[in-house]
């Protein structure tokens, strides 16, 4: 499993989402997920969770790096 938590330079790497609102304040965060995972696949399974990240009707998610 630990080959999964390897970058391509060979670093211990780890994805982290998170979610502000306009205010900057965290309103999401997920962590765990290995670095090579896809960031789709992270979203997805956000989305997904019981408790997970809900975005209201009419607005969407933009992605920044």
């Amino acid at each position: 499993m630990g080959a999964s938590f390897r970058g391509r330079k060979n670093h211990a790497t780890q994805n982290v989402m998170a979610a502000i609102d306009f205010d900057l304040r965290f309103i999401y965060v997920l962590a765990g997920w290995e670095g090579t995972a896809h960031d789709a696949l992270v979203l997805r399974d956000a989305l997904e969770r019981e408790n997970g990240l809900r975005v209201p009707q009419g607005k969407m998610i933009t992605h920044v790096a």
